[in-house]
């Protein structure tokens, strides 16, 4: 999957400190289902390195960082529309592994409660990443791809 076309673009405008948070929260998602698959590497490698993340920033959050501290660092994300653009990455990263647990949909929850977005607006957003996906699958097979 090619994830550098699908990521947030106004990931520039982010602080240092808000663009760490959000890869600190996809590193967690990463976690929480207990299989930190090479696909979701990949797709936090890639933002990762477009924006100036360290590798060793993702080793040692990928080690350390608990739910609790997350969640407290993801409210310094006072950006609605960056909130919800969170929240979409989070939805992305957790279907690359085909399997959306209910751990990592909690998780999501969590996130996006803490941001101040409400859950109908968190439901809209996974339903959009659903249909985006078959929506994909849809054109790899019309396309022959």
């Amino acid at each position: 999957m090619k994830f550098s076309d699908e990521t947030f673009d106004d990931f520039d405008f982010l602080t240092p400190e808000q663009k760490t948070v959000f890869i600190r929260a996809l590193i967690h998602l990463a976690k929480t289902d207990g299989n930190f698959d090479d696909n979701e590497m990949e797709y936090i490698t890639v933002l990762a390195d477009m924006h100036g993340i360290p590798h060793s920033d993702i080793i040692k959050f990928k080690k350390e960082d608990t739910e609790e501290a997350v969640l407290a660092a993801i409210k310094i994300v006072d950006n609605r529309r960056i909130a919800l653009e969170l929240i979409k990455e989070l939805f992305m990263l957790a279907h690359t592994d085909n399997n959306l647990s209910d751990k990592e949909t909690i998780f999501i929850g969590k996130c996006g409660v803490a941001m101040g977005i409400e859950l109908e607006k968190i439901e809209q957003i996974s339903n959009w990443v659903i249909d985006r996906i078959v929506w994909l699958e849809q054109a790899k097979i019309i396309f022959e791809d």
